[in-house]
C-alpha cells in the first residue's frame, strides 16, 4: 500500500467519526435508493419492466438500509462496544406495561379517532371487515420482519435520534428526522406499490411522518430508548392503518386521500404532546445512554 492510499484510507475512516450523522444518512439513503430508484424508473417506463416478485423482494431488502447504516457507522466510530450497546437496546423490554399499551393500543385508537374526524368516514363503516382481526397477529409479525420496522428503527431511532436530540434538542431534532425519514421513502411513490405521487399525497405523507416522529420521540424518551418498543410502535401503525382501519372505513374520500385519517390523528396528538411537554417530549441528557431509566 502506498503512502497516498494509506492516507486516503485513514481519512475515509475518520469521516464517520467527524460526521457520524451525515455518514449515517448517506449510507442509509444510498443503500435503499440504489435498489428503489430502478424500480421507480421501471414503473415510469424509463428502463425495462421488472417482474413483480423481484419488485417485492427488492422493496423488502431496501428497508434494511437504515439498519445497515446504523451498525456500519457505529462500528466505525465506536467499535465493538458500540455495536453491542446498540444490540442490547433491541431486547430492552422492561419499560413499563403502559408503553406497550401506548404503542399496541394507543396508536390504533389515534388512527380510529383521526378516521372518524373525516367527514363521511363513520357512515362508511363496514363491520364485515372486522374479520381481518383474526389474521392481525400474523400480519403484525410479518410487518415487523419484512414491512420496515426491523430494518428502519435501528437507524432512525437507534442511531440518528439520540444524536439529533443531543445536537438540536428533542423537538427540532424530531422535525429534522421526520423530514429525512419522509424523504427516504420518496422513490416508493413512483414504484407502483404506493399511493399515486401527487403533490397532495407527498405533502400529506411528509407532514404525517413528521407528526409521527414527534410521537415516537416522546415514547422513545420515556421507554429508555428501547428499540423493541420502537419496532412494535412502527409495526402497530403500519399494520393497523393498512390491514384494519382502511377496510373498516372505505369512505370515498380515502380513495384519493388515504393518508388523511392518520395525518389528522397523529397531527393532533403531536400538537398536544408538544404543548403538554413544552417541546421537551420527555427528553433528558441521560435518556439515550445504555441502561438509562425512563424519563417522564
Amino acid at each position: 500500500m502506498t503512502a497516498v492510499e494509506s492516507a486516503t484510507g485513514a481519512e475515509s475512516r475518520r469521516l464517520p467519526v467527524r460526521y457520524p450523522l451525515t455518514s449515517y444518512f448517506v449510507v442509509a439513503f444510498a443503500f435503499s435508493w440504489i435498489i428503489e430508484v430502478p424500480l421507480a424508473l421501471a414503473t415510469l417506463g424509463v428502463i425495462p419492466s421488472i417482474p413483480v416478485a423481484v419488485v417485492a423482494i427488492a422493496i423488502v431488502v431496501a428497508t434494511f438500509g437504515p439498519l445497515i447504516a446504523a451498525f456500519l457507522v457505529t462500528a466505525l466510530i465506536e467499535g465493538g462496544p458500540g455495536v453491542v450497546a446498540l444490540l442490547r437496546r433491541f431486547v430492552r423490554w422492561r419499560v413499563g406495561v403502559r408503553w406497550y399499551l401506548a404503542v399496541l393500543v394507543g396508536i390504533p385508537l389515534v388512527i380510529i379517532i383521526g378516521t372518524l374526524l373525516v367527514p363521511g368516514a363513520g357512515e362508511s363503516f363496514d363491520p364485515s371487515a372486522l374479520a381481518a382481526l383474526v389474521g392481525y397477529p400474523m400480519a403484525f409479525l410479518m410487518t415487523v420482519l419484512l414491512g420496515g420496522p426491523l430494518g428502519e428503527e435501528p437507524g432512525w431511532r437507534g442511531f440518528a435520534l439520540p444524536r439529533l436530540q443531543e445536537r438540536h434538542g428533542p423537538l427540532r431534532g424530531s422535525l429534522i428526522l421526520g423530514v429525512l425519514w419522509a424523504a427516504w421513502h420518496l422513490p416508493l411513490f413512483w414504484s407502483g406499490v404506493w399511493t399515486p405521487p401527487t403533490v397532495a399525497n407527498i405533502a400529506m405523507f411528509t407532514v404525517m411522518i413528521m407528526a409521527l416522529t414527534i410521537i415516537m420521540t416522546w415514547v422513545f424518551n420515556n421507554a429508555a430508548g428501547s428499540l423493541l418498543i420502537m419496532i412494535l410502535m412502527h409495526a402497530s401503525f403500519n399494520t393497523f392503518a393498512n390491514r384494519v382501519a382502511a377496510p373498516l372505513f372505505p369512505a370515498p374520500i380515502f380513495t384519493d386521500y388515504g393518508l388523511l385519517p392518520v395525518l389528522i390523528g397523529f397531527g393532533i396528538t403531536a400538537v398536544v404532546l408538544i404543548a403538554v411537554t413544552r417541546g421537551r417530549l420527555g427528553y433528558a441528557a441521560t435518556t439515550d445512554a445504555p441502561g438509562s431509566e425512563p424519563v417522564r
